[in-house]
């Protein structure tokens, strides 16, 4: 593995772990035993990457092609776990407001990494002039973990909901796109996921929503 290929690798598993966490907290959150807690974890890492995948023609996807991915979610999975089961207290109502600063957290993390990554595995892939489809599976693999995490634990979406998210996604795609034509590639990545991570938290933070129609 080379220089490039080693930081990508750390990329994606900063990636992983974010999103595996914010997956196990909401198994945690919704009193599921370790083996479903486990699922939402592994799900919520993968889940978008698998759809890209499919997306993209690449079989098998690349969970099954590298374990490592499945591995870290399952350690942090069963970490977590292991942590709230011995310290029940941490789930009472005075620790909510932390809970929820963490899992924006994480899930921002993991958006902005898993967004560029997608991107990079479309131009990998040879679809580097079809603009539509790299933010297309940019977006997919950053919010696809999460929304079937939502899905199986019972909850409307996040990405449907709640602040802007799916936005951030798709502006940090573009921004990875755009410099990439004038910088190396390893550093637009950052860049993009930067970007990302940004505008996720600026929108938690001041409550950015988009415009719906609320029943009276």
């Amino acid at each position: 593995m080379n220089h490039s290929n080693l930081i990508i690798y750390i990329f994606e598993m900063i990636g992983t772990v974010a999103f595996a966490s914010s997956g196990a907290l909401v198994g945690i959150r919704k009193n599921m035993d370790i083996f479903g807690v486990n699922v939402l974890g592994i799900t919520t890492a993968v889940g978008g990457g698998c759809i890209r995948d499919i997306i993209l023609g690449i079989t098998p996807p690349k969970m099954f092609q590298n374990f490592s991915y499945v591995g870290a979610s399952i350690l942090i999975s069963c970490i977590l776990f292991t942590i709230f089961y011995l310290n029940q207290e941490l789930l009472s109502s005075r620790f909510l407001e932390t809970y929820e600063r963490v899992m924006i957290s994480l899930d921002a993390i993991g958006l902005g990494v898993f967004t560029v990554m997608g991107i990079r595995t479309a131009i990998e892939a040879s679809f580097e002039n079809n603009i539509f489809l790299l933010i297309f599976v940019g977006a997919v693999t950053g919010i696809g973990g999460g929304m079937l995490r939502d899905v199986m634990a019972g909850m409307t979406p996040f990405v449907f909901v709640k602040h802007v998210y799916a936005i951030a996604s798709i502006l940090g795609a573009v921004c990875y796109i755009i410099l990439r034509l004038y910088i190396r590639d390893t550093i637009s990545l950052f860049l993009g996921a930067a970007v990302v991570l940004i505008i996720r938290l600026l929108a938690a933070h001041f409550r950015w929503n988009l415009p719906r129609i609320r029943q009276k």
